[in-house]
């Protein structure tokens, strides 16, 4: 579990691609003929009955699938594939609803107990919908066709067991609540705006985070994603518990288990990390043309920060984003390696200049809702209306 939640921490930073490849062997060696993976691998026999579940071994679709999107290779989804296949088939047969509790949940949570049924039934989903895609990037027809409908099954069957469309809330309404169906594009889309709403309102009374792993995966990026971004960042740089600042405040040089200390060596809670790159440099790589041949440009200039700066080197090469603020203006430089493309999103509430493109074509570019740049490096100048 710990490993699906912090793969772009991983991806973004190193480049992992091997160290997951000689894992998802150990996957391979591991999955019982019925499909169901040990909670720990490589397992010494432990882990079958206990520990794990579809929050925790989702390894098996969320890893291949990140490693295709950062790096454009489809082998490791090939090689796992008929692994994925046997792991949600026995899932279909053993919960044809489409709900499902097995699983640890949102493991060591700081105070609120978020439904389990919830958030293993979202990963059902997950592991479903990545089937489903790799089925159709292979060319296996029939397949994408029966995963497909089978994610949409599961998907609506969430929405009906857990959604209240009048409050826009899920469950309890607790944060693991609603910012994992957000993230995880469980919501309907007519009922984003609202289920973001209440996130946000959310937070803002408990004045905190109040979530286990399985949240802290989600909370930052559905805000970030959904119009509050700068609430997010807030979270990010708290120092009071329960908090990562509230970590290195008290000595931490590595992230630890537990919001409070057990192991001080521990991956889990790792998604901070991945969340710079994408809320704050705005880097996500395109599923439609992978390994970041093609880069999508999100970033929020956030109350409260002055500048930075991320950099992540693809197979192309090095991506560069960066941004300092002077007053109401903001400096925004990125650089786009050779061989790809980026689309550049920005809120409609800013003015934007750039000396490398001419206004005229600057606009003509945005009417699709993004700015097309070619490689090179560009220094643009934002103004808020």
């Amino acid at each position: 579990g710990d490993a699906h939640i912090a793969i772009e921490t991983a991806l973004y930073n190193y480049d992992g691609i091997t160290v997951y490849e000689k894992w998802l062997a150990d996957h391979r060696d591991e999955q019982a003929p019925n499909g169901v993976l040990p909670a720990i691998i490589p397992t010494g026999g432990w882990g079958y009955h206990w520990g794990n579940g579809v929050d925790w071994t989702s390894t098996i679709a969320i890893i291949p699938w990140n490693i295709y999107l950062f790096y454009g290779d489809k082998h490791l989804l090939e090689s796992v594939y008929d692994n994925i296949k046997r792991y949600v088939d026995y899932l279909n047969y053993t919960y044809p609803s489409g709900i499902t509790d097995w699983g640890l949940g949102d493991w060591i949570p700081i105070k609120a107990r978020s439904s389990k049924e919830l958030t293993s039934s979202i990963y059902y989903y997950v592991d479903t919908d990545i089937l489903a895609k790799a089925a159709k990037l292979l060319n296996k027809q029939r397949d994408y066709e029966k995963y497909s409908t089978l994610a949409t099954k599961i998907k609506n069957s969430i929405n009906a067991r857990f959604l209240d469309e009048q409050k826009g809330i899920y469950c309890s309404g607790h944060q693991t609540e609603l910012s994992t169906p957000l993230y995880w594009n469980i919501v309907p889309e007519h009922m984003k705006e609202l289920v973001a709403k209440n996130l946000a309102e959310k937070v803002e009374k408990d004045q905190s985070m109040d979530v286990g792993l399985l949240g802290s995966k989600a909370i930052l990026n559905a805000l970030s994603e959904n119009g509050y971004a700068d609430l997010a960042y807030e979270l990010a740089s708290k120092d009071t518990y329960p908090s990562w600042g509230w970590w290195i405040k008290n000595g931490a040089t590595t992230l630890f288990e537990n919001w409070r200390d057990i192991s001080l060596n521990h991956i889990m809670f790792g998604e901070i990390s991945a969340w710079y790159y994408k809320a704050l440099g705005g880097l996500f790589p395109d599923a439609s043309a992978p390994g970041f041949k093609h880069i999508i440009l999100k970033p929020n200039f956030v109350t409260g920060l002055n500048s930075f700066e991320a950099n992540h080197v693809s197979p192309y090469g090095e991506i560069v984003s960066s941004w300092s603020k002077n007053r109401n203006k903001v400096q925004y430089t990125v650089t786009i390696p050779s061989n790809t493309s980026a689309s550049l999103y920005l809120d409609d509430a800013y003015i934007v200049k750039s000396k490398e493109i001419k206004s005229q074509i600057l606009s003509a570019q945005r009417e699709e809702g993004s700015i097309k740049l070619t490689p090179g490096t560009y220094h643009f100048e934002i103004r808020i209306k």
